[in-house]
């Protein structure tokens, strides 16, 4: 029995180094281009033409296992437990042009970062009669996809919305057979929309955003993600012109089951929500305004997919606003 198990490890080693962690959730690499939890307060609301720059620093820490693990001949636990620390920083363009009376805007992002993946595998086989385990681990700084978007906002009283589309463009660093790209290695596509209600009297914030993320395949994996629907919403109270401060949360629901011949786990689909807490802070260095804010999300009711924590760190400056945006 012992040469048995020690033949069979052998046989199912170089199989499991091969797994990448997109093996392992719904969505290749268990996440999508579009980053859950971007949106917030005032998600609808366009600011004055001009250039803007904004940096977001995301970090993330989460873990699959235990009973979200994946079925596979026997039982198989999976134990992946992952950490991001990437950086967006976005440059935004609101052009003096107009859309069906709405203002065009554009904006392009380059993320960047570091991600650290541990993997395990646990198989239960009648037939070899002890567990057979295998792990993987790898720390890697790399560069992501750039993403172009194009948005048109509106605004009429307390109410703003907005109407988009990004897309993902596949020139990252990509690595294959890593557990740690940043790259998702495939075109995308996301259409979005939001709307915001801000009271001024009150200072009351209200907002919502939704969108369906449509993924083509990767040519190096033949992995094809299915489409993913993602819903975030804001409540947030503006106390002062400096401060404010509210809850969000995110709901994330994978429609269609992953495909292609690269999707040998089968149709899986993913689900997570979160729950979490905002606060911002308006100030000037020199006479330059500055917008600062926090948002803190936790994730649960995890489904074929990673379930941690999250936290958004973001500036926000405004680098050439036109005269007529005042």
């Amino acid at each position: 029995m012992k040469a048995r198990t020690v033949a069979t490890r052998a046989a199912l080693l170089p199989a499991f180094l091969c797994l990448q962690v997109s093996g392992l959730y719904a969505a290749e690499g268990g996440a999508g281009f579009y980053l859950l939890g971007s949106k917030g307060p005032m998600a609808a609301a366009l600011p004055p033409p001009g250039v803007y720059f904004q940096n977001d620093v995301y970090i993330y820490t989460g873990d699959l296992g235990g009973n979200r693990g994946l079925p596979l001949g026997g039982k198989i636990v999976a134990d992946v437990k992952a950490t991001a620390i990437i950086e967006v920083p976005t440059a935004i363009w609101v052009t003096p042009w107009e859309i069906g009376s709405g203002s065009l805007a554009f904006s392009l992002s380059l993320p960047f970062g570091q991600k650290n993946v541990d993997a395990g595998l646990e198989i239960a086989n009648p037939v070899i009669g002890n567990p057979v385990s295998f792990s993987r681990s790898e720390d890697r700084f790399s560069f992501g996809d750039p993403v172009a978007a194009a948005m048109v906002g509106w605004h009429s009283g307390n109410w703003h919305w907005q109407t988009g589309v990004m897309v993902n463009i596949p020139i990252g660093d990509y690595k294959d057979g890593s557990l740690s790209n940043l790259s998702f290695n495939r075109w995308a596509a996301d259409v979005n929309a939001a709307v915001t209600w801000l009271d001024p009297s009150t200072g009351l914030d209200l907002s919502v955003a939704a969108g369906f993320t449509f993924n083509g395949e990767n040519p190096a994996t033949d992995y094809k993600t299915g489409t993913e629907f993602h819903l975030e919403w804001a409540i947030s109270q503006n106390f002062s012109k400096e401060f404010s401060a509210g809850l969000v949360g995110y709901y994330y629901d994978q429609v269609t089951g992953d495909s292609g011949e690269g999707a040998t786990l089968g149709d899986f689909k993913g689900r997570v929500a979160a729950i979490g807490a905002t606060a911002a802070y308006n100030f000037e260095v020199g006479k330059l305004p500055i917008s600062a804010r926090v948002k803190y999300f936790h994730e649960f009711d995890a489904k074929n997919r990673a379930e941690g924590d999250a936290v958004f760190l973001t500036l926000a400056i405004p680098l050439a606003v036109s005269q007529a945006g005042h």
